[in-house]
């Protein structure tokens, strides 16, 4: 019988999806892949394959589970398999980089940004920002490596200290601080290629924002700290422009599913800084809005199951 295999390395994150798949009566399998091997010689089975893996995977200690998500989701599509969120998505999900360059391409604004390897090549990046300025990680997730800097000694303090991040893959980005009016960025959520909702972040208490239930109830892989009021907001009635720019990216870059992040500035422009294909909801958010995220990812796959039958 053809299934739905999910693809990814978090059980929690898992969670919400299976419950829906439940309700629905939808027939599926989980490929955990952290570690496993893969026959070449042997085709894959028939079914839609969602892929789910995360760009932070390394922080649960699947340092590899990226790399061989490439590979497997390379014999799928060799194999003419249903893919939602292919390969050229995971390059995307796994780097900042290729995301704002193919951003860029269809006229979406990033902050300015230079990578750079190496700790004086970083502070050699610096110089070239006026005012405040961040570092992040290229492969990142979850905020990783994410630091507000005022000046270069602030930086070289950081850099040349014990609290030095080192990305996973060797890339800090150095980029623009966007100076935002209100304390909140907005993200995009997009299922089947198409907008679904939007939701309101509060960022007052820092950068790590993972909307997973996992993560705010303490995941220890994932720290959220503690609030008295919920982060998120799902936004009614939504609209902007972007979205349809969005869409574009989106579909010419093989993802299906996926969360765009955006901030605004004082003088109203807005900036795209990231792109996450292994989207996560938050349900208390998402219940006093009436909306369910994986509800929808657990019908639409249905409905690209039922093509195939």
């Amino acid at each position: 019988m053809k299934k739905i295999y999910v693809i990814h390395e978090n059980d929690e994150w898992v969670v919400p999806l299976r419950i829906e798949f439940e309700k629905l009566n939808l027939p599926y399998e989980e490929w955990f892949l952290n570690k496993g091997t893969l026959d070449l010689s042997q085709a894959p089975p028939e079914g839609v394959f969602y892929n789910r893996m995360s760009a932070s995977s390394h922080t649960r200690d699947h340092r590899y589970a990226a790399e061989f998500t490439g590979a497997v989701l390379s014999w799928l599509e060799a194999h003419g398999r249903r893919v939602v969120n292919n390969s050229n998505a995971l390059k995307l999900e796994v780097s900042k980089v290729a995301q704002y360059v193919s951003l860029n391409t269809f006229g979406i604004r990033t902050p300015k940004t230079i990578a750079a390897v190496g700790k004086e090549e970083i502070i050699k990046a610096a110089k070239e920002f006026q005012g405040d300025f961040i570092t992040k990680h290229n492969r990142a997730g979850k905020g990783l490596g994410v630091q507000k800097f005022a000046n270069i000694e602030a930086l070289e303090k950081y850099v040349y200290g014990s609290d030095f991040e080192e990305p996973v893959d060797g890339i800090t980005l150095i980029q623009q601080y966007i100076d935002s009016p209100s304390p909140f960025i907005v993200r995009n959520e997009f299922i089947g290629g198409k907008y679904y909702y939007s939701v309101q972040v509060n960022t007052s208490e820092g950068f790590q924002l993972c909307p997973a239930d996992a993560c705010q109830i303490g995941d220890a892989f994932c720290p959220v700290g503690e609030s008295v009021t919920s982060k998120f907001t799902v936004l009614e009635n939504f609209e902007n422009p972007i979205f349809e720019k969005y869409q574009k990216f989106l579909a010419a870059n093989g993802i299906e599913i996926a969360g765009i992040e955006m901030i605004t500035d004082k003088e109203g422009q807005i900036y795209t800084y990231d792109v996450n294909t292994n989207t996560n909801y938050n349900s208390e958010a998402e219940s006093k809005a009436g909306v369910s995220g994986m509800g929808a990812i657990a019908k639409f796959l249905g409905e690209e199951l039922g093509k195939l039958q």
